[in-house]
């Protein structure tokens, strides 16, 4: 009587299974191949058919024999599937088979190119660019203005440029120019003498002085007063600060490294940042990609911060599945790295398995994917005015890329940027 076989799986079920899993092979009893999902149709270089021997597709370090234990045991264990390494680990379904889910390994290809340069990790050409600007810069005394959105790494880079500078071996002080109020700014930076105001008891030396024979990291510089500018160019030219309350001017040996998101030559055409200064400053401008330029690295870096989550917590995540990482790739990523670092940990800590899951993203990602294709894209006569509410919805949903901003509302770019002028954004 002939051995009746398992069903064959239907393509829904197929689907519903990559979604959950990812790369997934379906083996019969016989040891042959009875489907596969279509995240692992992708890794493959060639078709493969309906009842092809298993050990035809996968070869486990360790040959047939090997092959039997993973089956027997479902451990993880490294294989060659047609012309790539993976890692599969074999679900036993009852006594109709097997679910073996892969894992691609890294190749020399993928990881190409992958590099760690103080802090910062990434595959992209454009960032190992200006990794080597800034081995080069390093070695000049020139002042450095390191340019780029909340959360690409401007302070990582201020730290290169000191360590890998001849001053590396003296402080380096930071101070973010649009945390504090004007008053105790101008005295956190040049130091105050005692009784120079309400409060001051003793002496303080503030952070030029404290900074003597390093650099100092002035982050978010745009955001300095005017007036506090002016006294910022008279440090610059003279070398010497004169602290709040006195009289005599003290010298300083201090290089600037100096960040903004803004643009500072904007800033000078719109009357709020002094051009001298802004000449000071910019002696070498370094500009900082965003996480939406460099995608390919998205999904590596959504890995290594989870590996870093699963040394302090209990769960480990062993792989991203496809829808959620379809979100991942696709969303505008406004914060860049520092938001894909939080959005993993709330991803960690909501989720369970070893499975990341669209569900486990933030409510963002739902809601990204659920809104109307048309919520914000209308035809000027549908539309109207661009109104700031428009505006703002239309970069929030192309994660303020003004290009695409632009093409969501209709409009050109330069039309885009006008709007944002008037309502004062424009810089922002």
């Amino acid at each position: 009587m002939p051995t009746s076989r398992p069903p064959r799986p239907s393509q829904l079920a197929l689907s519903a299974l990559d979604a959950l899993s990812g790369a997934v092979l379906l083996v019969d009893a016989s040891r042959r191949v009875v489907g596969l999902t279509p995240a692992l149709e992708a890794q493959l270089d060639a078709a493969v058919r309906e009842g092809t021997p298993l050990s035809e597709v996968l070869v486990p370090q360790g040959g047939a024999e090997r092959l039997e234990t993973v089956l027997a045991t479902g451990r993880e264990t490294t294989a060659r599937l047609r012309s790539h390494a993976v890692r599969v680990r074999a679900v036993a379904l009852e006594k109709e088979g097997w679910a073996l889910t892969v894992t691609r390994e890294p190749t020399a290809k993928s990881t190409e190119g992958a590099e760690v340069f103080h802090g910062l990790w990434t595959q992209d050409a454009e960032l190992r660019r200006v990794f080597r600007i800034v081995e080069k810069v390093a070695r000049a005394e020139s002042s450095v203005l390191v340019r780029g959105e909340s959360g690409t790494g401007k302070e990582h880079i201020a730290h290169a440029l000191h360590a890998l500078s001849t001053r590396g071996k003296g402080p380096l002080r930071a101070i973010n120019c649009a945390a504090l109020p004007p008053n105790l700014l101008e005295s956190e930076l040049f130091g105050h003498v005692r009784g120079a105001f309400t409060g001051a008891v003793r002496d303080s030396p503030g952070h030029f002085r404290l900074a003597h024979g390093g650099s100092l990291f002035l982050d978010e510089v745009a955001e300095l007063p005017l007036d506090l500018q002016a006294k910022m160019l008279r440090v610059l030219e003279t070398r010497t600060v004169i602290p709040v309350g006195g009289r005599a001017p003290v010298p300083v040996d201090v290089r600037i490294i100096a960040a903004t998101h803004r643009a500072l030559r904007r800033e000078v055409e719109a009357g709020r940042f002094r051009a001298d200064l802004m000449y000071r400053l910019r002696v070498v401008p370094i500009f900082l990609p965003t996480l939406r330029e460099r995608r390919g690295d998205i999904l590596p870096l959504a890995l290594r911060f989870l590996g870093e989550l699963h040394q302090r917590g209990t769960r480990r995540v062993e792989k991203i599945a496809p829808g959620a990482r379809r979100l991942l790739e696709s969303h505008g990523w406004p914060g860049n790295v520092r938001e894909l670092r939080n959005v993993m940990e709330y991803a960690y800590v909501i989720g369970e398995g070893a499975v990341l899951r669209e569900a486990d993203l933030p409510p963002e990602f739902s809601e990204a994917k659920n809104a109307p294709a048309d919520s914000v894209t209308l035809s000027p006569k549908e539309a109207g005015p661009l109104d700031a509410q428009r505006v703002r919805a239309a970069l929030a949903r192309a994660g303020g890329n003004r290009s695409e901003a632009a093409r969501l509302l209709g409009v050109s770019r330069v039309t885009l940027w006008r709007r944002l002028r008037a309502l004062g954004e424009a810089t922002r």
